[in-house]
């Protein structure tokens, strides 16, 4: 079962748009863009979005490697 993490490799600010192109197997720069638009054209409900995600979304559980 694939699950929506914060993205540890590609942030800028919180990695809520590098997780979710993870989880869709997109471009985060995409993403970027889209969130941008939101922020644009909705009078700020982007930012609160981002900010909701970035609270909610859990980050992304280290692996543990056992050698033998």
């Amino acid at each position: 079962m694939k699950k929506l993490y914060l993205s540890d490799s590609d942030r800028k600010i919180g990695g809520v748009c590098g997780g979710i192109g993870e989880y869709f197997d997109k471009d985060p720069t995409l993403i970027r863009i889209i969130f941008i638009l939101l922020v644009l054209f909705s009078f700020g409900f982007g930012i609160l979005a981002y900010l909701a995600m970035w609270l909610i979304v859990p980050k992304k559980p280290k692996e543990i490697i056992i050698n033998d």
